[in-house]
């Protein structure tokens, strides 16, 4: 890698080597991390050359202990940006570990419908849209195309963007048929308040039946662990829709150069977006299982 791809794609830290469980509670039985990546190395597994970082890898293996570390029975793999539409390494995890896993993939149109069939063999059950970082290789231009995909193959549609951006979205929105799911309760700065018209069309997204992954508080917060700041937010999402949330880790944390977290400490910030018990066992296990199609 040159100097100027080191600028325009700076490397990023890595999360701890060993994770642990929770301090708050106790993990219940079924819990699903809905999100989280794994990440492979040039040459087998190219990087975006347009990408917004360079991670370290993010091996099947240590995905697999986190869950094992931190008490999740379940996991659902997310393409990551910088490997683009190459969906290779998550498809090859996937179908590794087919009891455990399922993943949402980045798929290009266009394809064979056997290209497509293969992923969702492996254990595909949605497809993302990254406008965020660089290297996606998707775009909402293509909108359309996606959620005739998505309805095509059974799959739902992931979103990562900045809810700023939804009140312009709005018409666009309104007329996909495919189930919705929202990254990182938005992934907006705190300081934007909830009140933000951008918030406040999350909610409404969510009222009308849309998925939010309660995730990523490193992202909105402008503060250190347990990110307190993102307390309302995510309280006002669960009172939206308190059986259409979910929780995912966001491990391994790429495109974090602030305090890495761990994540027993997002466990922790989980339990005071939910302090009660059933709510909190819900997003964790049963809202999940119904999303992703685990027994």
């Amino acid at each position: 890698m040159t100097a100027s791809d080191t600028q325009k794609a700076p490397f990023c830290p890595g999360p701890a080597p060993t994770q642990t469980r929770p301090s708050a509670f106790e993990m219940p039985a079924g819990v699903v991390d809905t999100h989280a990546h794994v990440i492979g190395e040039p040459p087998r597994h190219p990087w975006m050359p347009d990408r917004a970082y360079t991670p370290p890898p993010a091996t099947p293996e240590a995905y697999l202990k986190m869950l094992d570390d931190t008490g999740s029975q379940y996991g659902v793999l997310i393409q990551v940006s910088v490997h683009g539409q190459d969906n290779t390494l998550m498809l090859d995890t996937l179908r590794a570990n087919r009891e455990r896993l399922c993943g949402v993939v980045v798929p290009a149109l266009g394809l064979s419908d056997g290209q497509y069939h293969a992923m969702k063999d492996a254990g595909a059950v949605g497809l993302r849209l990254n406008v965020l970082y660089g290297g996606g290789g998707t775009s909402l231009a293509q909108l359309a195309e996606y959620d005739a995909l998505a309805r095509d193959w059974g799959w739902h549609m992931q979103f990562l963007l900045d809810a700023r951006e939804l009140p312009a979205l709005a018409p666009q929105f309104s007329t996909l048929r495919s189930t919705i799911v929202i990254d990182h309760m938005g992934h907006m700065p705190t300081a934007e308040g909830i009140e933000s018209k951008g918030f406040q069309h999350l909610l409404a997204l969510v009222r009308d039946g849309a998925w939010v992954k309660l995730s990523g508080a490193y992202r909105m917060s402008a503060g250190e662990p347990p990110y307190r700041d993102t307390i309302g937010y995510a309280q006002a999402l669960i009172d939206a829709a308190s059986e259409r949330c979910v929780w995912g880790s966001d491990w391994p944390h790429v495109a974090t150069w602030t305090t890495m977290p761990t994540v027993a400490q997002l466990l922790d910030t989980l339990a005071l977006w939910a302090p009660d018990h059933a709510t909190r066992t819900a997003i964790l296990t049963t809202n999940a299982h119904k999303l992703y199609g685990f027994r």
